[in-house]
């Protein structure tokens, strides 16, 4: 529904036709990417005046940076609750996997928000390289945890993460989503082989310390 006028926007309302432009311009930038849409193609989409949009947002690039918090948000939550189905150590770290695997057969997956947003945008903006930086740490740090959390070294985590990544990017460029099959079978053998590391009491992978802030 189009809205017009330019009187200040209650606060409430304010932060819907903010989340209305986010949600609107996350569609947009992921199937065609940041570059080829312009604002009043994005004016269109949410159903707003152009006049509206630029009180709601100064500029493209501060659209796209809160389109990065809602990914970031989005990812967070989802990945949190497929790990939070498993109820043993090595389901909580593979659960990564089988989150990508449905991911990747849905049909509007174009690979990751993040590696494509620093790709189109990292040189132009360091506001939306440090979104990307701080997105892939905190992946990171989140990975390290599950594998400290499971009595592994925090460098498994980094290993499992990278596992991941590989599959996003391979996936998009490919079209092939049995990726994240094929690193779920890959992270298997690394979480087999600490596991029988433990037993053995022994590590296989040398701890590296703790992952300094993005």
């Amino acid at each position: 529904m189009s809205r017009q006028g330019d009187a200040r926007l209650p606060g409430p309302e304010e932060q819907q036709l903010r989340a209305t432009v986010i949600e609107a311009a996350d569609a947009l930038y992921y199937a065609n990417g940041f570059r080829a849409v312009g604002m009043d193609a994005l004016r269109q989409e949410a159903g707003l005046s152009l006049k509206l949009l630029y009180k709601l947002f100064p500029s493209k690039e501060s659209i796209v940076l809160a389109v990065l918090d809602y990914r970031h948000q989005m990812w967070a939550g989802e990945v949190a609750a497929a790990v939070d189905q498993e109820t043993t150590a090595r389901g909580r770290l593979l659960a990564i996997y089988d989150y990508l695997a449905g991911w990747f057969r849905s049909d509007s997956f174009r690979g990751c928000v993040f590696i494509n947003a620093f790709g189109e945008l990292a040189t132009e903006s360091p506001a939306v390289a440090a979104k990307a930086t701080h997105h892939k740490g905190e992946f990171r740090r989140y990975m390290n945890q599950l594998a400290t959390d499971a009595g592994f070294p925090a460098e498994l985590g980094d290993q499992l993460m990278l596992l991941a990544e590989g599959a996003q990017t391979t996936a998009a460029i490919t079209g092939d989503p049995s990726m994240a099959l094929k690193a779920r079978q890959a992270a298997e053998v690394l979480v087999g082989a600490q596991e029988a590391a433990n037993r053995a009491g022994r590590s296989p992978i040398p701890d590296s310390g703790p992952v300094s802030a993005a």
